[in-house]
């Protein structure tokens, strides 16, 4: 019976918007995921064929995001997942103390991998990586915007150094050239590197065609770490091995009715380029003064109070996102954890407010955001619809009522995402 089946695989991400973006890829190859947000306290739900669990610890102090990392994957250990995955940005975001060797370390512990890959590779998003330096398009990643992310600027490009940073395991790397060849030099140079005492293994991919090697590399390795494309790569060739005909398929989409909103804590240029597409077209954006917050005034009755007032009328959007230049000023000022702790605790209570106004549909853009919010709603299980190429993914939680989510990466998504995720919430079209 379904129930009697084991977890394909099971992963722990480490931000909110990560695991959902995980979770779509791996539905839309018609696989059947349990999605938690925070460590899980229920039991896994009977007959699926993945799970994924969505920390909040990208940021986190290490020791923080190791315990809850391990605490998650024991959690699921328990169904004895044929792959471990641990799940980060394709642009390798880590504090500057770094959360991805640290967590990995507890991870290999756990799972006795004797080696482990490292593929942040998005193709679609144009995050490339190759003779182990991370491309944002045709730019060195330290040459792009993300060099000046609040929170985790990336000012080194070669992924090697980075990580080697972050663990005391021995880094190495497995090159475009070889992947080129075929599996059997990947095999070969994987080992060599094993055996040379450099088991984390950096890997060069910048085509789809790349990941489907990677794959067919690791799909039965214990442990693999990565960005979400390499998941549904995975995915495939479960489909072709027969291991998902046991398992039902995912469950179908839902409308969702009620007025919707945004709310933007990402200081992304992408983020503060799709707020001036969504004023361009008829939203109304309220920007928030953290000075305003800080001095003790009522930022979060105010923006209720102006969102209440609108709501059912008009698209509403609500936001903390800056400038990089006007961010920096305000970290020098009050502290970069500070600040970001205003913005985050803010949202996350003008969040509260608007679902308690009977809000049904909410786009959040910024991991840390949506982490903040939905930990403020009280959600811990989430339903995400299948990843469509170009588009962010839909969810869904259980409030007392249905409430439909995007939850969107900072950097991601086309500029009109706002006005268009909110409408296809309402239309229940992916």
């Amino acid at each position: 019976m379904v129930e009697s089946q084991n977890l394909l695989f099971g992963a722990v991400a480490d931000d909110l918007t990560g695991g959902v973006d995980l979770a779509s890829e791996l539905v839309s190859q018609g696989v059947a995921v349990d999605v938690r947000v925070g460590v899980p306290e229920t039991p896994i739900e009977a007959g699926v064929a993945a799970t994924v669990v969505a920390l909040k610890s990208r940021v986190a102090p290490p020791d923080q995001a190791v315990r809850e990392t391990l605490q998650s994957a024991s959690w699921f250990s328990a169904s004895a997942p044929k792959q471990i995955f641990y799940k980060y940005s394709g642009s390798f975001d880590s504090t500057e103390k770094g959360n991805i060797g640290c967590c990995v370390d507890a991870l290999q512990a756990l799972t006795q991998a004797d080696r482990v890959l490292f593929c942040p590779t998005h193709p679609l998003n144009e995050r490339t990586v190759y003779n182990g330096y991370l491309f944002f398009g045709q730019r060195l990643v330290s040459d792009s915007s993300k060099r000046y992310d609040p929170l985790t600027p990336m000012t080194e490009p070669d992924l090697t150094k980075v990580l080697a940073a972050q663990t005391r395991v021995a880094v190495g790397l497995l090159p475009w050239r070889t992947l080129s060849k075929g599996l059997a030099s990947m095999q070969e140079a994987t080992d060599r590197l094993v055996a040379a005492g450099r088991p984390y293994i950096i890997a060069d991919a910048i085509r789809d065609e790349d990941l489907d090697r990677l794959a067919e590399l690791t799909v039965d390795w214990p442990l693999v770490t990565g960005n979400a494309m390499i998941g549904a790569h995975l995915a495939k060739l479960w489909r072709q091995r027969g291991q998902l005909d046991a398992f039902p398929l995912p469950g179908s989409l839902q409308k969702v009715q009620g007025a919707g909103a945004v709310l933007a804590g990402s200081c992304a240029d992408q983020t503060r380029a799709q707020l001036q597409v969504f004023e361009n077209h008829g939203g109304q954006v309220l920007h928030l003064d953290l000075h305003a917050v800080m001095a003790g005034e009522d930022v979060v009755g105010r923006s209720l109070e102006w969102a209440r007032a609108r709501l059912g009328d008009v698209q509403i959007a609500i936001a903390t996102s800056s400038p990089p230049e006007d961010v920096f000023a305000i970290q020098a000022k009050l502290g970069r954890d500070t600040v970001a702790e205003l913005a985050e605790n803010t949202l996350a209570e003008i969040g509260r407010g608007l679902v308690e106004s009977g809000l049904g549909r909410l786009v959040v853009a910024g991991g840390e955001t949506s982490g903040a919010i939905i930990a403020a709603l009280g959600i811990k299980k989430l339903s995400v619809g299948p990843q469509i190429p170009g588009k962010i993914p839909l969810a869904y939680a259980d409030v007392g009522r249905p409430l439909g989510l995007c939850l969107k990466s900072g950097k991601l998504g086309d500029d009109d995402a706002f006005m268009e995720r909110l409408q296809a919430l309402e239309t229940g079209q992916p």
